[in-house]
């Protein structure tokens, strides 16, 4: 089982936690993290993209010239997709762009992107973190002290006001709960700040 140092919000050693195997000690399945991201940035997409057909363009409403007898090629309409102005064949229509991988996977890709942190050594796992109120300046004291300088994705048990309030401010820094851990959020942050609570909570659904 992985084992990994337990700091306090100033970045002390104050123990040691064991990982359970299962969620934080397999081999990635690259090809499964690829699926899942892919899902993910589709589900993201607003899909409110419109064009108008023929029935929608304004004008058009009656014949432009006779249909036999003036040598031009017959037209029923000025709006027909071949005239400038007309409309358009096949163009994009709102609609969702989301569709779901099966349960099995979508597990199995949690558990890869897990893995891939803790290989990397980009995970730090927290004995707490709690802040007495919403203020940006703690925050920045503790990613100092945790030495982390770059994207970082801090996990909580549960809903910490005060954390999330305090972080929001600074670039590249999300807060989300245990429950709410996304293969995208984990890639694409360079470091996976974990309580040990939420690590106990995480190892509750996937192991």
């Amino acid at each position: 089982m992985p084992k990994l140092a337990l700091l306090n919000q100033s970045g002390q050693n104050v123990g040691e936690i064991e990982l359970n195997d299962s969620v934080f000690g397999i081999e990635p399945n690259e090809h499964v993290l690829f699926e899942a991201v892919i899902m993910q940035r589709a589900s993201l997409r607003q899909g409110t993209h419109k064009v108008k057909n023929r029935s929608e363009v304004a004008g058009g409403g009656r014949k432009p010239w006779r249909q036999k007898g003036t040598g031009r090629a017959r037209q029923g309409s000025i709006r027909s997709p071949q005239w400038r102005g007309g409309g358009i064949v096949f163009g994009p229509t709102p609609r969702s762009y989301s569709y779901k991988l099966p349960k099995k996977v979508r597990r199995l890709a949690i558990k890869s992107a897990l893995s891939s942190k803790v290989q990397d050594n980009d995970i730090v796992v927290l004995e707490d973190l709690t802040l007495n109120a919403p203020k940006t300046k703690d925050m920045t004291s503790v990613l100092k002290g945790l030495s982390v300088e770059k994207k970082a994705l801090i996990v909580t048990a549960d809903t910490n006001e005060n954390v999330a309030l305090s972080a929001r401010n600074i670039p590249g820094v999300k807060v989300v709960t245990a429950g709410g851990v996304s293969v995208l959020d984990v890639l694409s942050h360079d470091k996976l700040i974990i309580t040990k609570a939420a690590v106990q909570k995480v190892e509750e659904v996937l192991a």
